[in-house]
């Protein structure tokens, strides 16, 4: 299959297909002064699942009865909503028949969560209970249609954009890792963080945005996410296997970012955000503008900007080579009717960072610019102000389009998505032409997922679908690190789940994927440095789980899981070295799939004035890639001369593993003190190989240990002027982490490390109407130096005048926020 034909088939779906977009309702309104008063009807045809249907009622203060103003209403099946008007009333109209998810949120207020049935005009009242815990939601991540999350058997976290606008953390990445225990960052500076669930990152965890899976050549130590984080609007995390409904890769988990996401049917609404960073001088912008006709036409769009300088910390000074710019663009347009919905996404994300290598001059033990090279000097004061990048960096440019669609079809649902989406990669390293690219990857990839849900029957919900991607990658630049390639995926499913008397919610699902990759030949010079391959891999997927909730407050869970992992090709057929790196790498044509059996158990408690969680999980798996130094038949390391330079040699090899651990959660908000919160969570991890290597059997790259407490205070109402405020205090503790896979010096142990910091922010009003929004953080109080073990700065040179290793963290870094939203009514 040629991409041409690939990207046809693309433009007939586009084309002769309805379009949409995944939408989520935390942005129907940002703030509880939006109102809108719909009014009007339409007709109604009961024999058809495209009659135009409408959905009206009330939202009150379940205490003292008063109006909600602004309370969000949500059916997630059809991503349709309203916010309350100056009444308290909502009205939906041309809501196809069926039953759908509701959700209906206020802040300050428990969320209601329910299913309801549609079908003709439905009026129904609604009244919520004031909270200043908030323990209910919806997620679309991991489950064929939304669900609730006491309802799913694995774990799944829930980030909202309130939450990341009062994180302080560099990136998107270093932001979930505080928010979500069990997620960890591993990181290249400051603008450059993988997801690693549970241990297990870069292939084994597989981000999702929109809907659509993210294919970036996430299998590189310093290769990114590469989604505009200002734009996000929601994140959903399901750690453990879920190659039930992504494929290959899910074995860890999904980080689902969410970006686009509706506002009501006759408004305008955008937002304008500003922040900055003082450590290293970051300074960023997103404005975005979305809208959403009487006649069913919406749409939103957005940019984005930024900017930042070197970061410094106590030891280290100021970080040569860790600036880095960002200008990003997107958004989606699309039509919602009563026969579904049909979105166009497109998203264009750019960067390019400055690569740390973290050279010394032995004298001084300052940064070196241009090292061993023959413009090799001391950064200079001006160099370390600059914001010009020097060699190595990188530029990223990953553009993507999508064609996403929900269409009613008899009793049932068809979701249909297509993407096409371009990631262009380059590595810069030469200091005599710095703009000419050493390495350039340029991979191009078709993603497909279509589902069909069924009619509910006795109580059951069922869906299948097809899911795969079409992928090919090339080499324009005259370093080649990976072959080029073809790779064709494709996977079938079936899904389904049942819920007994309110109480025992029973799902399960089974999948079978296949895998063709086909590598290309390469010579260099007179050496083969690729030979061809063709080469395909299949395997099983599977899931079942049950959720047990006795009473409200109160959930147990229980899943099983089995994931599946075809090689990267860069574990395949790599061979050769990474500008950001100090490795030489060899790839293996003789790995395996990778499998695992993962079993969860969880139980979590919601009450008045305490709540907690805690979760266990076992995984076993069989044929765990890694890579390992390679020992030279003389003694020591293998090394590979480089251009002058020696690198270390590494190839891919594998072996039975099991990780195990658990994540807890605890939340103290007794009464009368409803409003100050004593948050903990916890987190901890362990992963041994079943046999030992060079006298080590622990996996590689662990997490360490980490409690996070916060004291934390809020106050929903501050007169007339204020409203959501909070003030809180964080003790964000890391362990040292000793239990390090040794062998050929892989890696080395860390010393743990305690960090405080502050953090206040509030809405700011006039009239009832919010005018802006602030939040101001201070991280890591007390300047702390340290290393994290996920930081890939740790093994860098040692500075011969302190006899330290490697390059620290960012020191103390003050942040500020600034939202402003915007919001328009649609004339009639």
């Amino acid at each position: 299959m040629r991409l041409a034909t690939a990207l046809g088939v693309l433009a007939i779906v586009v084309f002769h297909f309805p379009l949409n977009a995944q939408l989520h309702p935390t942005n129907i309104s940002n703030s509880s002064e939006q109102t809108k008063n719909i009014s009007g009807s339409n007709p109604i045809d009961k024999t058809s699942n495209h009659a135009k249907n409408s959905f009206n009622g009330l939202v009150t203060d379940k205490q003292t009865g008063n109006s909600l103003v602004g309370a969000s209403i949500y059916l997630h099946e059809v991503k349709m909503g309203a916010v309350t008007d100056a009444n308290g009333k909502f009205l939906i109209t041309d809501i196809p028949s069926g039953k759908y998810l509701l959700e209906i949120s206020f802040q300050g207020f428990s969320t209601l969560i329910e299913t309801i049935e549609i079908s003709g005009n439905l009026s129904k009242n609604f009244a919520l209970v004031e909270t200043f815990a908030q323990h209910e939601e919806v997620v679309v991540t991991g489950v064929a249609s939304a669900t609730r999350t006491k309802l799913s058997s694995q774990p799944i976290s829930i980030v909202k954009k309130s939450d990341l606008l009062q994180s302080s953390a560099g990136n998107i990445i270093d932001a979930l890792s505080k928010l979500v225990p069990g997620v960890a960052a591993l990181s290249t500076g400051p603008a450059i963080s993988k997801p690693v669930i549970r241990g297990m990152g870069y292939n084994r965890v597989v981000t999702v945005h929109d809907g659509v899976r993210q294919e970036g050549q996430q299998w590189g130590d310093e290769h990114g996410i590469e989604v505009d984080e200002y734009s996000i609007q929601k994140v959903e995390v399901l750690k453990g296997p879920a190659s039930l409904f992504y494929g290959s890769d899910a074995m860890a988990g999904v980080v689902h970012l969410i970006t686009n996401a509706p506002v009501e049917k006759g408004t305008i609404s955008g937002n304008i955000l500003g922040s900055y960073n003082a450590n290293n001088g970051l300074y960023g912008t997103n404005a975005n503008i979305a809208g959403h006709l009487k006649n069913g036409f919406n749409w939103n769009v957005y940019g984005t900007y930024k900017s930042a300088g070197d970061y410094s910390n106590a030891y280290d000074g100021k970080v040569f080579n860790s600036r880095f710019n960002e200008r990003n663009f997107g958004g989606y347009l699309g039509i919602n009717k009563s026969w579904g919905y049909s979105h166009l996404l497109i998203s264009n994300f750019n960067q390019k960072i400055g690569m740390v290598e973290g050279a010394r001059d032995p004298a001084t033990g300052g940064f070196m610019v241009f090292p061993e090279t023959a413009q090799e000097h001391v950064a200079s004061q001006a160099e370390l102000e600059s914001r010009n990048l020097y060699t190595p960096y990188q530029g990223i440019n990953h553009f993507k389009i999508v064609s996403d669609n929900n269409i009613v079809l008899g009793t049932g649902r068809l979701n249909l998505n297509v993407g096409y989406q371009q990631n262009q990669r380059k590595e810069f390293g030469d200091p005599d032409n710095m703009n000419l690219p050493a390495l350039y990857f340029n991979l191009q990839t078709i993603t497909y997922n279509t589902q069909f849900h069924f009619a509910e029957n006795k109580g059951w919900k069922t869906s299948v679908g097809v899911s795969g991607m079409y992928q090919q990658n090339r080499n324009l630049a005259e370093e080649v690190l990976i072959p080029e390639y073809n790779q064709f995926d494709i996977g079938g499913f079936v899904y389904s789940k049942k819920t007994f008397s309110n109480q025992i919610t029973l799902s399960g699902g089974l999948r079978y994927d296949i895998r063709q990759v086909t590598g290309k030949e390469f010579t260099e010079g007179t050496d083969l440095k690729f030979k061809a391959f063709d080469k395909q891999f299949s395997d099983f997927s599977a899931s079942i789980g049950m959720s047990y909730s006795p009473s409200e407050q109160l959930t147990w869970k229980l899943n099983l899981a089995r994931g599946y992992r075809a090689p990267s090709v860069s574990e395949l057929a790599s061979n050769g070295a990474h500008e950001g790196t100090n490795r030489y790498e060899y790839g293996s044509l003789d790995l395996k799939t990778e499998t695992s059996l993962q079993t969860d158990a969880g139980v979590e408690y919601n009450g008045t004035h305490i709540s907690f969680a805690v979760t266990a999980f076992y995984n076993a798996i069989q044929n765990y890639v890694f890579y390992s130094k390679l020992a030279s038949v003389a003694g020591g390391d293998s090394l590979v001369n480089l251009g002058g330079t020696d690198l270390n040699a590494f190839k891919f090899r594998q072996a039975n593993a099991s990780l195990y651990g658990l994540e807890a959660r605890l939340d103290l908000h007794p009464h009368p003190l409803d409003w100050l919160h004593f948050e903990n969570s916890f987190a901890l991890v362990a992963g041994q190989f079943s046999q030992s290597f060079d006298g080590s059997n622990k996996l590689p790259f662990i997490p360490a240990p980490r409690l996070l407490s916060v004291l934390r205070a809020n106050a929903n109402k501050m007169g007339k002027g204020l409203r959501n405020a909070y003030v809180k205090l964080e003790l964000d503790h890391t362990s040292t982490q000793n239990r390090v896979f040794t062998g050929y010096d892989t890696e080395t142990p860390t010393d743990g490390y305690s960090l405080i910091n502050l953090g206040i922010g509030t809405e700011c009003l006039s009239k009832g109407r919010t005018l802006f929004s602030i939040n101001l953080g201070l991280n890591n109080l007390t300047n702390i130096s340290y290393q994290n073990h996920l930081s890939r700065l740790k093994y860098t040179d040692t500075n011969a005048v302190t006899g330290r290793m490697g390059v620290f963290n960012m020191g103390r870094n003050l942040s500020l926020k600034l939202n402003i939203p915007l919001n328009f009514k649609v004339a009639s």
